[in-house]
């Protein structure tokens, strides 16, 4: 039998266990995304430590841990890659965190989780190709090409060089990143139960530093120096330079929107994963909001709540928000007393943890799923998922938003109308199904006007799932022009509270 409410020696436990779990997921994969971002490794564990320490403290879900996510390495690299990049992210990351708090004061939370279920899929998706795509050319110490398609294009080339490589470098690093690969993929299916619980990319991670040490391999290495050298604090003499340029105000919209979009979906994930206390939309949006103008005035990484080390905290048996706090204070110490780990780490190793976190975004499966459910969705899915590799991350979320739009006015516009005679040809009935609103105003009215006049005509609306005021003022005023040239209309209806003439009629009854 197990106590309803455990001692709370025993969740301070359960805490401090679940945050070391948590930790050690968290650092290789702050590095990762980090290098991948073109930054030094200390701007990702930076954003890292303000996730636990700031974030964990005050965040809407408490067993919800936040961090850099793979999911914003895209547009981190659009920006740092364009001139003055460095500053640039600094004040885009702040002013889209205000934008999230401003979002959060105004009780927008819930708002951000209204995405079709297929847009997220495919933005997550587009995102997995795009650093399957780039972290590919990594694996074998090379660089990959700026654009998407050409690190395609160019991945069989980079194969056959470490192949044919007769230094013997690229592919060292090739086998250091496919071990780490294959540990990550391969861990929790063959490693003993007692070691289980230790993260695939922690073992993985170590296992091809081990293999890089031990056979003295030359491979490239992670450089890291003081954590403060990842600081690059916010030149508020630039304000007036940044403030006023509306490429700044529009990347820090993209960014407070997806980085939103991704919280709040991770914290309702995390949210069926346990029993605990529910998230406070409102409040995990305005955490996140301060904890990116908190990163933006440092110049690291953004931050989103992050599904991996989420995941990671539940499962591990964290109780309480300590968890995620203590995870960050783990992360500041390591960094700080133990930096000259991090050098020996390859960053083939690195970035065979991202290509296994590309390609469990693709979500294969779910896509699978949606195909079979609904040919419309994936088509959705699919669009978001190109845009988001052929052009940007927003502009591949914007196609799935717009198209998801579209859908839902064909869906709208549908209208069903049968029409049926009595055998001696004075009563018509017509049947509407569907959804009667002003989009199917043309159809319903063309229907009406192929009645034929002077007759008995019924109107049956009982299957309409919804019905608006546009659909009623043209049924009024067809009533008028119908009975003037000697019909009769009547408006059938049966458990719907409908309204016609301004008052609503009885049930199982009609009102002419």
């Amino acid at each position: 039998m197990t106590d309803a409410h455990p001692p709370r020696s025993r969740t301070i436990l359960a805490d401090l266990l679940a945050s070391l779990v948590v930790f050690m997921v968290a650092l290789p994969l702050c590095v990762a995304i980090s290098k991948a971002c073109g930054l030094p490794p200390e701007a990702g564990v930076i954003t890292g430590i303000v996730g636990g320490l700031v974030v964990g403290l005050v965040a809407g879900s408490p067993l919800q841990v936040s961090g850099p996510a793979a999911g914003l390495i895209v547009l981190v690299l659009t920006y740092v890659n364009a001139p003055d990049g460095l500053a640039r992210l600094g004040w885009i990351v702040l002013l889209g965190g205000l934008l999230q708090l401003l979002a959060g004061a105004l009780r927008l939370g819930q708002w951000f989780r209204a995405v079709s279920p297929a847009v997220v899929l495919g933005m997550l998706a587009g995102i997995g190709l795009i650093i399957l795509a780039k972290q590919f050319h990594v694996l074998f110490d090379r660089a990959a090409p700026e654009k998407i398609a050409d690190a395609f294009l160019a991945a069989p080339d980079t194969l056959r060089a470490a192949i044919e490589s007769s230094e013997g470098s690229a592919r060292s690093a090739g086998l250091i990143g496919l071990l780490t690969v294959t540990v990550m993929v391969l861990w929790k299916s063959l490693a003993p139960k007692p070691v289980s619980v230790v993260p695939a990319a922690v073992i993985a991670v170590t296992a091809a530093t081990a293999l890089a040490e031990v056979t003295g391999w030359t491979v490239a290495k992670v450089q890291v120096s003081r954590l403060e050298d990842g600081i690059r604090l916010l030149n508020l003499n630039d304000w007036q330079r940044f403030l006023f340029d509306p490429k700044i105000w529009g990347a820090a919209v993209t960014v407070a929107l997806i980085a939103s979009a991704e919280s709040l979906l991770c914290a309702a994930a995390v949210d069926a994963k346990h029993t605990g206390p529910r998230t406070r939309f409102d409040r995990e949006l305005a955490a996140q909001g301060l904890g990116n103008a908190i990163c933006g005035i440092l110049g690291v990484l953004p931050m989103t709540g992050v599904i991996v080390r989420s995941a990671a905290n539940v499962e591990a048996g964290a109780k309480t928000r300590l968890s995620a706090i203590l995870h960050g204070a783990w992360l500041l110490l390591f960094v700080v007393f133990l930096p000259v780990v991090l050098t020996r780490v390859p960053v083939a190793a690195l970035a065979g943890v991202l290509v296994v976190t590309g390609w469990k975004l693709l979500e294969i499966s779910e896509a699978r799923k949606l195909l079979k459910e609904s040919r419309a969705e994936f088509v959705i899915f699919l669009a978001t998922a190109l845009g988001v590799v052929l052009a940007d991350l927003l502009a591949g979320v914007l196609l799935g938003i717009a198209l998801t739009a579209v859908r839902l006015l064909h869906r709208f516009s549908q209208i069903e109308i049968q029409a049926t005679s009595d055998p001696i040809g004075k009563r018509v009935d017509l049947h509407l199904g569907g959804a009667g609103t002003f989009l199917s105003l043309p159809r319903l009215a063309s229907a009406l006007d192929l009645v034929p006049r002077g007759k008995e005509l019924h109107v049956h609306l009982e299957h309409l799932r919804t019905v608006d005021h546009a659909i009623f003022d043209l049924l009024h005023k067809f009533k008028g022009q119908y009975e003037a040239t000697g019909g009769k209309f009547v408006i059938d209806y049966d458990d719907l509270q409908l309204r016609f003439h301004g008052r609503p009629g009885p049930r199982n009854d009609s009102t002419s």
